[in-house]
């Protein structure tokens, strides 16, 4: 099971408030923290301070501390690749590299005396990560993570993601990926319009971004990149990350009976691996409820997306679940009892054979 994440931006923000929110994100099983020094202002030892007491406190929780820069700040505060303890003076787990080096000095930062982590950009789609593996990195000390994007439409296309993503996977390194909180209001930069790896999250709910990332695999942490979420956003990631299987929001339809709601809301469902183009068919809910009565109503046309219970003209198939891939033509047996809310209908794409999901009821 990979990690949670939150992010907190100590130059932007005040102490009391860092740590009333790393308590409530320690409180739903956060474990990782974020922090930047990719823009500062002012004498070393006054940025060390500033940054060391949300460490030391996020430390005393448990959690583990990345912390962003870039080479242009080694410089600027005495840093060298091959003396990282100002990082450890800070306090903190690691160091994430906004821009890396040749690849040599990546892998000789993983052999450092302090046992801190060193988190490598993932975004960039070069043969960076080919590179440092090269140079002998100690694997267990290497990370990697993709960047956030605070300008619309610039996030990450989702095939890129999956490229970059794939040349970690091969050598079995630690992923990570943000997600962005709609009540959250800062991040690193004084711009911000939202915060995430991936374009197409910008404007979903945090569960739906964190579902989608799950049900597309690659990726072990997954971190919220602005601060403050909100308690109900860090809930609802935490139930989201931590679910065995995905919880699809669906609408139900006005007419939807009692039993249909037990076949739909109380049964475990099953994506039945001979797969059809047309429907994907939960067909254990037929056995279950096979006594049930499932008279015929909304056998209107089915619609991608409509969630499908067969009635009682439809013999052995009566009880049986489907979720419409396609559009057809509906013959009179099948009940239109509700549909997949608009904005999760694209994880149909992702959902595999044979795995397992359940229905999670909305109101649009």
């Amino acid at each position: 099971m990979g990690k949670m994440g939150i992010s907190i931006y100590p130059e932007r923000s005040t102490f009391d408030k860092d740590k009333a929110y790393l308590d409530l994100a320690h409180q739903y099983g956060f474990k990782r923290v974020f922090t930047s020094l990719l823009e500062i202002n002012g004498e070393k030892d006054e940025v060390i301070a500033g940054f060391k007491k949300p460490i030391a406190y996020a430390n005393s929780l448990g959690m583990e501390v990345m912390v962003d820069i870039n080479p242009g700040l080694f410089e600027q505060l005495g840093v060298s690749y091959d003396d990282l303890s100002f990082f450890d003076e800070m306090g903190a787990d690691g160091v994430r590299l906004d821009l890396g080096f040749t690849g040599a000095e990546e892998a000789k930062m993983t052999r450092n005396p302090y046992g801190l982590k060193i988190e490598i950009n993932m975004s960039q789609g070069t043969n960076y990560v080919d590179n440092i593996m090269s140079y002998s990195p100690n694997p267990d000390q290497l990370l990697g993570s993709h960047n956030f994007y605070p300008m619309r439409y610039s996030g990450l296309a989702l095939d890129h993601f999956i490229a970059c993503t794939k040349k970690f996977n091969k050598y079995n390194l630690n992923t990570m990926a943000f997600v962005n909180s709609h009540d959250a209001t800062f991040g690193p930069w004084p711009f911000n319009d939202g915060l995430v790896s991936l374009e197409a999250h910008r404007d979903l709910s945090i569960a739906t971004q964190v579902k989608h990332l799950k049900l597309l695999g690659g990726i072990n942490d997954i971190t919220i990149a602005n601060a403050y979420a909100s308690e109900a956003e860090l809930k609802a990631m935490s139930e989201a990350f931590l679910a065995a299987e995905p919880a699809l929001k669906i609408v139900p339809s006005e007419a939807i009976t009692a039993n249909e709601r037990i076949v739909l809301f109380e049964s475990e469902h099953s994506y039945r691996g001979d797969r059809s183009e047309y429907i994907l068919r939960s067909t254990m809910t037929r056995v279950w409820h096979k006594d049930k009565a499932f008279p015929a109503h909304d056998t209107r046309d089915i619609k991608r997306g409509d969630i499908l219970i067969g009635n009682v003209d439809f013999g052995q198939y009566k009880g049986e679940t489907q979720i419409a891939l396609k559009d057809m033509t509906n013959q009179g047996q099948i009940n239109v009892v509700g549909r997949i809310s608009d904005d999760e209908l694209f994880l149909l794409d992702y959902i595999k054979p044979w795995s397992g999901f359940t229905f999670e009821e909305v109101v649009q």
